[in-house]
């Protein structure tokens, strides 16, 4: 996936004039009608959620809780659930974004519900360029996008999943932050489920870069190593608040 958004991006990524043709020159009133649309949407699933879902699915979020919503962000974290996606769109105000595969739009509510979202659908073999064009749109607009590095739910024993490549391009070529999304057991109903959202940041010793190979590599690399620490952090605060709870 890196490798072809190194050679298919140029280095400035298109202004909002080249977007409007491509998009057949929508006027901006209909397109901020439309960003009007996706936000009372996830305004309604978010009531929805605090009405009825959070007794079904209550989560509590550790580290950074204020609200992300001063520009935009690119969310990674494991993934072991399909109900992944509700921390995050409980985190900021704003709609996001989600990259999901392919695969999810084979039904009919999996392609209604993708498409209200206004979801980026990935081919999961990693050479969906086009899909990282309409993430690197979104980001540049001022509007937030989730990815799960890992490409799929993580049912082994393992911590994370072999990493598909992309996510580190995807920040370093739009300049956005990253937050990272982290959780050590996969989310059951009716219990409380913690996840942990670390403080933005970004690869900013790539920004302006002519990236190489290896500079891919060692990008995917460096963004593995730090959602590994925020893990283990994790890990350990969770441990802790079991050991004062054995401790009452």
């Amino acid at each position: 996936m890196g490798d072809e958004l190194k050679e298919a991006v140029p280095e400035d990524v298109k202004t909002e004039a080249g977007q409007a043709e491509e998009q057949g020159g929508k006027p901006k009133k209909e397109k901020k009608k439309k960003r009007t649309k996706l936000e009372k949407w996830f305004r309604f699933m978010r009531r929805v959620y605090y009405t009825v879902g959070r007794f079904i699915l209550p989560v509590k979020r550790l580290g950074h809780t204020e609200k992300f919503d001063d520009r935009s962000y690119l969310y990674v974290g494991n993934h072991l659930h399909v109900m992944d996606v509700v921390p995050v769109a409980l985190s900021l105000s704003k709609p996001v974004h989600y990259m999901c595969k392919r695969e999810l739009t084979s039904k009919k509510i999996g392609r209604w519900f993708t498409k209200k979202c206004e979801c980026i659908i990935v081919n999961r073999d990693g050479t969906d360029v086009r899909a990282l064009m309409q993430a690197m749109k979104f980001l540049k607009n001022g509007e937030s996008v989730c990815c799960f590095p890992e490409g799929t739910r993580n049912k082994t024993n393992e911590i994370f999943l072999p990493f598909k490549s992309g996510a580190a391009a995807l920040a370093i070529k739009t300049r956005t932050p990253i937050v990272m999304m982290m959780q050590c057991k996969k989310i059951r109903l009716f219990r409380r489920n913690y996840f942990y959202f670390a403080e933005p940041f970004e690869l900013s010793e790539y920004y302006g870069k002519k990236m190489t190979e290896e500079d891919m590599q060692e990008a995917d690399d460096k963004l593995r190593e730090r959602m590994l620490a925020v893990y283990y952090q994790l890990d350990e605060i969770l441990k802790n608040k079991k050991k004062k709870k054995k401790d009452k």
